[in-house]
């Protein structure tokens, strides 16, 4: 099955690799009566012989990849060892469509290497694999075999070791403990044929034809059978990818509450794109579970409706505008004030200095008439060229909708791409020097990234401050299942200073007048938990008011199995006191495979 996102970097031995491994290089063949697979993979990460030539390894066939870069086979031991920490299975790297079938019979000659997918800087753990083969095919026709049944009684709930800190955190060279770490024990079966059963899909099918499901149908769920990521201690250990290799089209095309009835089968793979994958000979049956998109109620008249919305780089030429007004007028409501995040410039990707939105966001605003939704205005401000991050040439921005038959906007000139939004004090009353405006767009905190829109709303006589954020994207960060343990979160550094800043003007709007009502908003990139967002809370300045729904409700984007935060809605003290707030998490995209943007939308309502 091919997969857009399975290119091979190349194979690296782990001396190339790691540095902290010291991995045993023979000069000598190894022969075929004292090594087994067993003996290759070894009781750590990376292999005991790698660099060294091996001859004559025995097994059985037991997968094979046509597609892609990574052409080869899984090789399988049909006589194990007793030891729990050495795989028996092993790929083996034949670089063109290998000429072997499921069931033979064969031995391989060749160099033992660790491959990284993705290569050595991101940090991921590393394949040991049998690369320059040369094949002999005994007999056709075996048994396979038996899969190794991974479940929630085999999984442990602890997730990894902490990485050895002579190492710099790496987990390469700890023996593994399978029965005590999940990412120990799925180590232990690389390259083994494993099987799930009857379980349930916790991530949809996505592009690239792949899901996700669970073994722990109990873990962390939410009632809507996803599974709740919560801190960076509940990694969640019985999350595990489906891939296939069977024809692209007889993939299952599932949401998240689906379930494989049945065994899922085949080789335990390791890729870049979420660490452990078991890529099937064999697919459950697709069980759906009728998962239906939220909608959220209408707010009453007394009530303001306040909304952010990552429309997931939209442009003129998308074909979705119906489907997002759709989702704007009937599954939020058509909120009083929508904040959108990754609205492009009008002609898109295309970089020609193009900065202008207009002709984006007047198409999305007629859908939504069509739509049945109000004419809404809007207000924004375009960004310098090239310079705000995102798709190249599609110049992202946020853009503030608003409903004028509802909520009035308050301009006030003087903002613009790089001029930097104030605050003053007048009749005892905050006010904005510019509205919109931006904030500090001159900071080195939003370099390639977007700088905050501010304004000021007036909702029956009362003003309400709302500062549309996107900040810094997690890409770099070190994957959960990487060789690091715990794995670095490198883009954090630019995302809590872009959360000090912003928490430093909603400091100033609050030293102006205490009581003011601010909403800070948008796509923040991080977790609910994480420190990104207690920078933004600060000392009581804001509130993440996702907080205020139960744990097992609070996502708004699903990755790699987990159901986690990465929207969110930040509300002053005036607002949170007011005892009146509802907030809402509307399920309408992260947990469906026909998704129209990867973010779900949140909605706000209280009474100013």
């Amino acid at each position: 099955m091919p997969s857009k996102r399975t290119a091979r970097i190349g194979a690296l031995t782990v001396a190339a690799v790691c540095s902290t491994i010291s991995a045993v290089v023979l000069t000598t063949p190894a022969h075929a009566d004292t090594v087994h697979i067993h003996d290759i993979q070894g009781t750590t990460r990376t292999s005991p012989l790698a660099g060294a030539k091996v001859t004559d390894v025995a097994g059985i066939v037991t997968g094979v990849r046509t597609y892609g870069s990574s052409k080869g086979f899984w090789l399988q031991d049909s006589a194990p060892d007793s030891d729990p920490a050495t795989s028996e299975g092993v790929f083996v790297f034949t670089s063109s469509a290998p000429k072997v079938a499921v069931g033979d019979s064969v031995t391989v000659t060749g160099t033992v290497s660790e491959y990284v997918p993705g290569g050595a800087s991101t940090g991921n753990q590393s394949v040991t694999e049998i690369t320059k083969p040369t094949v002999t095919v005994v007999a056709g026709g075996n048994a396979v075999p038996a899969a190794t049944v991974v479940d929630a009684r085999s999984v442990p709930n602890a997730y990894a070791p902490t990485g050895d800190t002579a190492a710099n955190g790496s987990v390469n060279g700890l023996t593994l403990e399978p029965a005590k770490y999940a990412l120990d024990y799925y180590e232990s079966l690389e390259g083994m044929n494993v099987q799930v059963a009857d379980a349930r899909v916790v991530t949809a099918t996505d592009p690239y034809t792949e899901l996700w499901v669970t073994v722990k149908p109990r873990e962390h769920a939410t009632h809507r059978g996803g599974t709740v990521y919560g801190s960076y201690t509940s990694q969640n250990t019985g999350r595990i990818q489906i891939q296939s290799l069977g024809a692209t089209a007889d993939f299952p095309t599932a949401n998240v509450g689906d379930k494989l009835t049945g065994a899922t089968a085949g080789p335990l793979d390791y890729n870049q794109f979420g660490g452990y994958t078991l890529v099937a000979n064999q697919l459950g049956t697709l069980k759906k579970g009728g998962l239906e998109r939220e909608t959220t109620r209408k707010q009453s008249r007394g009530e303001l409706a306040v909304a952010t919305y990552n429309v997931e780089n939209l442009d003129p030429g998308d074909a979705t505008f119906d489907a997002h007004a759709s989702a704007i007028v009937n599954n939020l409501k058509s909120p009083d004030v929508v904040s959108l995040e990754e609205i492009q410039d009008n002609n898109g990707a295309t970089d020609d200095g193009t900065v202008s939105a207009d002709q984006t966001v007047r198409k999305l605003i007629d859908a939504i008439v069509a739509a049945g939704g109000p004419a809404y205005d809007w207000r924004s401000i375009d960004p310098v060229n090239d310079q705000d991050g995102g798709e190249p040439g599609g110049n992202i921005r946020q853009v503030f909708l608003f409903n004028p038959e509802r909520v009035s906007f308050t301009d006030r000139a003087g903002g613009d791409s790089t001029t930097a939004v104030g605050v003053t004090k007048v009749h005892g009353k905050a006010q904005l020097t510019a509205s919109p405006g931006r904030v500090d767009p001159a900071n080195t905190a939003w370099k390639s990234s977007r700088k905050p829109l501010a304004g000021e709303f007036v909702f029956r006589g009362h003003t309400v401050f709302v500062i549309a954020n996107h900040l810094n994207s997690k890409g770099g960060d070190q994957g959960l299942t990487a060789q690091y343990q715990p794995p670095a979160r490198s883009s954090e550094v630019q995302r809590h200073a872009q959360a000090t800043a912003v928490n430093t003007f909603v400091d100033e709007i609050l030293k102006s007048q205490k009581n003011a009502d601010v909403i800070t908003l948008g796509d923040i990139n991080d977790f609910e938990f994480s420190d990104t967002a207690k920078i933004l809370e600060g000392d009581g300045e804001l509130w993440s008011a996702i907080k205020s729904l139960p744990k097992s409700e609070r996502y708004t984007y699903d990755y790699q199995g987990n159901a986690q935060v990465l929207d969110q809605i930040l509300v002053s003290p005036s607002i949170r006191k007011g005892c009146d707030l509802e907030y809402d998490s509307v399920h309408i995209n992260s947990e469906f495979s026909d998704q129209i943007s990867d973010h779900d939308p949140q909605v706000l309502r209280f009474r100013p």
